[in-house]
């Protein structure tokens, strides 16, 4: 498989940072809902928030490499081609994953620089991107809360909408993003 994306088909590398942004969205929700399975201020709670936190960052980091690739590469085309509201849909919903994958790390480190709190970033102390506002804290927080439901909603539209073209519409759309079966 090519490393760099063709016109038929994803290269490995825009594969394999896919499917991992997937897992770290996937470990970043899991670990904020586990949390409360853990009593407040105990150890393990404020170790899964923690982990929250730097997947969170980590999934940032990940989406600005996507985006650079993604405009300086080819995308490959949908075979048969899509109609001109279904690529218009497409491109709004990419649009909006691609908004959320951004906004939400810089959210949550808002929230922690408004509250004053320390940064982590996998040993690292990040610096706070503004001062000490608590209100201010509470509001981003109740934002960036509710743009993780509707995060879901996205996801799961994602989803969705790769098996409908896949399974109805029997177009290549998600079998251009899997990896390639091995023949060994």
């Amino acid at each position: 498989m090519a490393l760099k994306n063709t016109e038929n088909r994803y290269g490995s590398l825009s594969i394999k940072m896919h499917w991992l942004m997937f897992i770290l969205i996937a470990a970043t929700f899991a670990f904020i809902e586990f949390r409360v399975l853990f009593e407040k201020g105990t150890a393990t709670r404020d170790l899964f928030k923690m982990w929250h936190f730097m997947l969170g960052l980590s999934v940032l980091v990940m989406v600005l490499i996507r985006l650079y690739f993604r405009l300086t590469q080819l995308t490959p085309k949908i075979t048969p081609p899509l109609s001109a509201m279904q690529e218009f849909t497409a491109k709004g919903a990419h649009l909006l994953l691609y908004s959320f994958m951004i906004a939400m790390p810089i959210a949550g480190w808002l929230i922690l620089s408004a509250e004053g709190k320390v940064i982590p970033f996998f040993g690292l102390e990040l610096p706070a991107l503004i001062t000490k506002n608590k209100d201010l804290g509470e509001t981003i927080e109740e934002v960036h809360e509710l743009v993780g439901l509707i995060g879901y909603y996205l996801i799961g539209f994602h989803a969705l909408a790769a098996l409908i073209h896949h399974y109805i519409q029997k177009d290549d759309t998600l079998t251009r993003i899997l990896p390639e079966k091995s023949d060994k």
